[in-house]
């Protein structure tokens, strides 16, 4: 007679079911506890970074140490390499890299000279993972026992892939700062009211929103302080708001720019103005929010299923089945 190793519900053990349920538990505890201890101020290494560098004006020194300098300089290099290497093979244009730098600027990244890397990875990406996996599948035989058309889809998808990765991984970081931008739009807009009633100009209204929003939504403090900062030093200050909404890539800002534009050209009053689109965003933003909500019950239909109600089976089956497994044990 073989040892009873457990009652059983459908075949399967319900202890050993109780027990991956329950380490599941844990885990999920354990994650959340890391998370809510991790959580760190997304503005901490920006401040640290900005106190180091005023204390260095302070102490006079204006130029980096000659460690930067040897990296800046190499850093040049390297960028003058694949920017030769790409114009010899007549594959670098110039409304292409513009339009890489735009993108670039969108996701938060101001450098130039990442423009470059971008093309030179398009090029050289698809030559080493499409040429390596072609050598893997059709040069040393790998995945013989896939079909001809198999091999050929993974190789194809390698190569192609690769040449879409690093467009890809830049429109993913664009997508979510444009979002992190839009959440506290509305919020930068009330406040830039509340200065404009209190008689700020423009470009202080500017600066101090952005060290108000610094904290709670650091990617759109730093287009705010970057704004005030070109409108102070700008010969003409259409230019500062014409270069937000290039850094930016959103409709709304887009509005937001148009009006305090015509705003600075005819003279009309900006609160009124930027209240009324304040109210829009946020009703904007409802309706958003109404939205992921209608589909929230459809979204939960597959988990329920495939979670909630087997959990729920053997709770209340459970026990019925463990009676009914010790009486014809008996």
């Amino acid at each position: 007679m073989e040892p009873n190793s457990g009652p059983t519900l459908l075949g399967i053990d319900v202890f050993y079911v109780a027990t991956i349920l329950a380490g599941v538990a844990a885990a999920a505890v354990f994650l959340a506890i890391y998370a809510a201890v991790t959580v760190s101020d997304p503005m901490a290494k920006r401040v640290k970074a900005l106190n180091e560098r005023r204390e260095q004006l302070k102490a006079g020194i204006t130029a980096s140490t000659a460690k930067k300098r040897a990296s800046l300089v190499k850093k040049n290099e390297t960028t003058d390499q694949m920017r030769a290497i790409l114009s010899r093979l007549q594959v670098l244009q110039d409304s292409q890299l513009k339009e890489v730098q735009q993108k670039l600027a969108q996701a938060g990244w101001r450098s130039k000279e990442l423009a470059v890397a971008v093309i030179f990875a398009r090029m050289v990406l698809p030559i080493v993972i499409g040429g390596g996996a072609a050598l893997f599948i059709y040069g040393f035989g790998g995945l013989g026992d896939w079909s001809e058309l198999k091999r050929f889809g993974t190789f194809a998808f390698a190569l192609i892939g690769s040449y879409k990765a690093p467009d890809i991984f830049v429109k993913n970081a664009i997508t979510k700062r444009s979002d992190a931008i839009r959440k506290g739009l509305p919020d930068a807009l009330d406040l830039l009211v509340i200065c404009a009633e209190a008689g700020l100009t423009v470009d202080a209204a500017f600066g101090r929103v952005a060290r108000e929003l610094g904290r709670g939504y650091p990617e759109l403090g730093d287009e705010f302080a970057l704004t005030a900062i070109e409108l102070g030093f700008l010969t003409e200050r259409r230019m500062a708001f014409e270069n937000l909404a290039y850094r930016v890539n959103l409709d709304a800002v887009r509005g937001v720019v148009t009006t305090m534009i015509q705003t600075e050209k005819y003279g009309t009053p900006l609160a009124s103005a930027l209240r009324v689109l304040s109210a829009e965003f946020r009703n904007e933003r409802m309706m958003r929010a109404e939205e992921k909500a209608a589909r929230l019950p459809a979204i939960m239909t597959v988990p329920l299923i495939l979670f909630i109600l087997p959990v729920l089976f053997i709770v209340i089956l459970g026990p019925a089945a463990c009676s009914i497994a010790d009486a014809f044990s008996l």
